[in-house]
């Protein structure tokens, strides 16, 4: 839907294709940015066509795009999605000066409809409260507790893009057609600046803190992988493990090979601005938890994990994370995000073990704006929807 803007105000911006250098250097310049939106995730997605796209102001490169082009069966028409992207001003009070000439650039390459997830807070709660909602049974949902911040950006940023004629494409249990709507994230900074491993640890609950000393008694080592064929085939062994014990459908040993080597050149290009690590953990040679760690600038995140069954009483889980949660602060990043949770809190749940899991760290659940549809061709928009419908 048009903006009412005057076309001065909207010709400040231009949007055009730009390089993956480009691309990066600007990231650079931020504190942080999704990893979903470093250029090199396009290499990742490799069934998806994909254009790195940049916001102009008097020639000024001030706003960038990982665009990946989902092609609609045997027609040349695409689902433009910028996961977690893009990544522009959101406290710009005319935020459709930023998305109209995107959404008329995408058209032009084919695109009947454009998916975004912006990276904006909306609401905050505490693991206190999160504890004292799961322990009331009359609390059954996340968003029927009050929060401890309400963020009025996030509040502008959903209202503009309503108004704006944005579809939300967020589901009731609090995941969206992609990625997350609500994360946990433990903060690694605070007022008077970065945390120690000491302040960080003494917010975690007793069980936390318990199971970190439990796994260091026991002879649990966690070591950094240098991203070998081997240990990547071990952590996918694991990773399979967990998939069939916990019931998800894993991902093919392909498909971390080719994200670790991505994301691993795109270290050595922006001089160490994202990161990518793997972890293993053994305890008397039996690999017992393999994660997958990822930085961009001040924001790391747990991004893939997996777990053995047989010896989780040597507290494997726990002395990962504990280790990427002190290399997160030695790296100087100010968030460690172990990404999705759902909204729900009820007792029978199946999820609720995973939220109980991350709760126990003390940080916090943080709702993000969700991800955002724009039918550019509502005939062609309705197709895709029905199809994406009849797949499951």
């Amino acid at each position: 839907m048009p903006s009412a803007k005057p076309p001065s105000a909207r010709a400040q911006l231009q949007v055009r294709t730009i390089t993956d250098a480009e691309h990066l250097a600007f990231l650079q310049t931020r504190d942080s940015a999704s990893f979903l939106q470093v250029p090199a995730w396009a290499r990742v997605k490799t069934e998806w066509k994909a254009e790195s796209l940049g916001w102009l102001r008097d020639g000024e490169l001030v706003g960038v795009a990982l665009v990946l082009y989902r092609q609609l069966p045997k027609v040349k028409r695409y689902l433009a999605y910028l996961p977690e992207g893009p990544v522009i001003d959101w406290t710009d009070p005319d935020i459709a000066a930023w998305l109209d000439p995107m959404a008329a650039h995408l058209k032009k390459q084919g695109a009947f409809g454009i998916r975004i997830g912006p990276q904006v807070v909306t609401r905050r709660w505490s693991a206190t409260q999160i504890k004292d909602g799961i322990a009331d049974d009359a609390v059954t949902s996340l968003t029927a507790l009050p929060p401890t911040e309400r963020s009025q950006v996030g509040a502008a940023v959903v209202s503009q893009l309503r108004e704006a004629g944005w579809l939300c494409q967020s589901g009731e249990s609090g995941f969206s057609a992609g990625q997350p709507q609500y994360n946990f994230q433990i903060p690694l900074s605070g007022p008077d600046g970065p945390k120690s491993e000491e302040q960080v640890l003494a917010q975690m609950n007793q069980l936390w803190r318990r199971n970190i000393k439990k796994a260091a008694k026991a002879g649990v080592e966690v070591r950094v992988s240098d991203g070998s064929s081997e240990d990547l085939a071990a952590f996918h062994d694991l990773y399979r493990h967990t998939a069939e014990r916990d019931h998800f459908t894993p991902r093919g040993l392909s498909y971390f090979r080719t994200m670790y080597d991505a994301l691993a050149d795109e270290e050595e290009r922006s001089a160490g601005k994202v990161q990518i690590r793997l972890y293993l953990a053994t305890h008397e040679d039996d690999l017992v938890a393999a994660t997958i760690w990822i930085r961009v600038g001040t924001h790391s995140w747990y991004s893939y994990g997996a777990s053995s069954t047989e010896k989780r009483d040597v507290r494997g889980s726990n002395a990962i994370q504990w280790r990427m949660i002190t290399d997160s602060l030695a790296t100087g990043a100010t968030v460690y995000d172990l990404r999705g949770i759902t909204q729900t809190l009820a007792s029978d749940d199946p999820h609720l073990g995973l939220i109980q899991f991350k709760v126990g760290t003390g940080g916090e659940a943080v709702e993000y704006a969700g991800e955002w549809d724009l039918p550019l061709n509502r005939t062609v928009y309705r197709a895709f929807q029905l199809y994406l419908k009849r797949r499951g």
